[in-house]
């Protein structure tokens, strides 16, 4: 099963696609992750996307399909995860090329609906672990009293710099500008299944278990 996760920054889409790999055994393929993966990687793509990102340039739509072609040519254990792509009409559509190109088509796309003010409120108040990258949140999930985290033990606590009120909103306007016409366009494909993003992370995950059976 192929599917893509869609929705607005700190919606909590790479922690569900995390949840499915466990679940599942689906490969998550992150643009962000195999940017990085694939600069340090010595291959022939790898050091086009190293020259682009030496020179502060976007890596280009026609790279990050290169990218995902070499990734779905191997192995595709429990189907692929797409997370971070696609962000455009335009690259749904080359998506949808190299899919048809590959034998393999999308299964499904599940949107994770959330409150605005609410996921403010929300990533305004996250922080991560340091030493093992687990989740906290001021909120509904606070830093435990003994100054370690419950994971690893670790007393080094992460907040983004741009998770803030401000950025956040900017980093939504991006998003509801050139990523939300995916959801008329997958809808008019009848591919389109929705969840609300905003529950506890054990109820949005059985949520996308509904929406996926």
């Amino acid at each position: 099963m192929n599917i893509i996760l869609l929705g607005p920054p700190g919606a909590g889409k790479g922690t569900q696609a995390h949840i499915l790999v466990e679940k599942r055994g689906m490969i998550q393929l992150s643009t962000g992750d195999m940017l990085r993966e694939a600069k340090d990687s010595g291959t022939e793509m790898g050091k086009v996307v190293a020259e682009v990102m030496a020179r502060g340039d976007l890596v280009t739509d026609d790279i990050v399909i290169g990218l995902i072609r070499e990734k779905i040519q191997g192995d595709n254990g429990g189907g692929f995860i797409f997370d971070g792509f696609p962000r455009t009409l335009a690259q749904a559509d080359a998506l949808a090329e190299l899919l048809q190109e590959q034998g393999q088509g999308l299964d499904a796309v599940v949107e994770m609906q959330v409150d605005d003010d609410a996921l403010v409120e929300r990533i305004t108040a996250r922080s991560t672990c340091g030493g093992c990258g687990a989740v906290y949140n001021d909120i509904t999930k606070p830093w435990p009293e003994d100054g370690k985290c419950a994971n690893c033990g670790s007393t080094e606590v992460k907040r983004r710099a741009d998770d803030n009120a401000d950025s956040l909103k900017q980093r939504l306007m991006e998003y509801y500008k050139k990523t939300s016409p995916l959801i008329g366009y997958y809808y008019a494909k009848g591919q389109l299944k929705t969840v609300d993003g905003l529950g506890e992370i054990d109820d949005v995950s059985a949520a996308i278990e509904g929406a996926l059976s």
